[in-house]
């Protein structure tokens, strides 16, 4: 099957229109069309529904989904392990939760071009249960993840257990109610289940964000307050740019080091894993 529609198929998915996917692959909307038409045929199932507001998948559509995200990232991966040059050994694909990026991605890389400059590396970035899915797929070695589910084929061990506290940009003591500038930064699943039994009556914030950073980016340039990382926000805190909130409670952050190989880890998956352990 032509690796070329997959990608169409996934584009269209994410854009939600043939003409912006078409843009975005530098094609023309007829040729994105064509591959579209020749996956359909292939599968003997429609895969989109055009509307006036753009296109939907279809049931079809939607249990192909999984699958052509993984042809195209099995696909990426053998290009990338195949064009290696002689002087690496392996690539080791390691994937990050959102909101762990900056604090983990750079000290590995250069903790791994140190000690390990014989592995070459992959770094994929995004939630859970994506990561976890590519990591019981073959199309990762190894993840950091904030929500876990135990799987006979994972080994999963606890990574770093930090503080996440309210903080502002103004002097101000705990309201349950609507915050002007309150920004709920998403810490995944377990973290907005103890965020509504805390605070059971308080609408729904006016901005909701995925990543810290850009979160935190926001309430320093705008002003607001918002659920951080303690460690991350130290330097602010010190310099009297940010402020713990009077009386806010304080919500555990867990984090957790999942990968393959129940008897015997590979000699490269040794060296990531003693890499993650000396960087946190």
């Amino acid at each position: 099957m032509n690796i070329e529609s997959m990608r169409a198929f996934l584009e269209i998915a994410s854009a939600g229109s043939f003409q912006e996917a078409a843009e975005r692959l530098h094609i023309t909307q007829s040729a994105i069309s064509a591959r579209i038409k020749s996956l359909e045929q292939r599968l003997n199932r429609r895969l989109y529904l055009r509307k006036r507001s753009g296109v939907e998948l279809t049931d079809a559509g939607q249990r192909l989904l999984r699958h052509a995200q993984n042809c195209v990232e099995s696909w990426e991966r053998a290009q990338q392990e195949i064009a290696l040059p002689n002087e690496f050994d392996n690539v080791i694909s390691l994937g990050v939760q959102i909101n762990l990026w900056n604090r983990l991605v750079n000290p590995w890389t250069q903790w791994m071009e140190k000690h390990a400059p014989q592995f070459a590396t992959r770094i994929v970035s995004d939630y859970s249960e994506r990561l976890l899915s590519l990591l019981r797929d073959g199309m990762l070695d190894l993840a950091i993840v904030y929500s876990v589910r135990a799987h006979h084929s994972l080994i999963i061990e606890t990574f770093t257990t930090e503080n996440l506290v309210l903080v502002s940009t103004e002097p101000r003591s705990l309201n349950t109610g609507w915050t002007p500038g309150y920004i709920f930064v998403d810490w995944a699943e377990d973290f907005l289940s103890q965020h509504h039994a805390t605070f059971p009556d308080s609408p729904p914030p006016r901005l909701s964000v995925a990543s810290s950073t850009v979160a935190l980016h926001h309430i320093l340039l705008h002003g607001g307050s918002g659920y951080f990382l303690e460690r991350d926000v130290k330097e602010q805190i010190e310099s009297g740019e940010l402020m713990y909130v009077d009386d806010a409670p304080t919500f555990s952050r867990r984090s957790y080091l999942v990968y393959t190989g129940e008897n015997d880890v590979p000699p490269a998956l040794k060296q990531a894993l003693a890499g993650l352990r000396a960087v946190m």
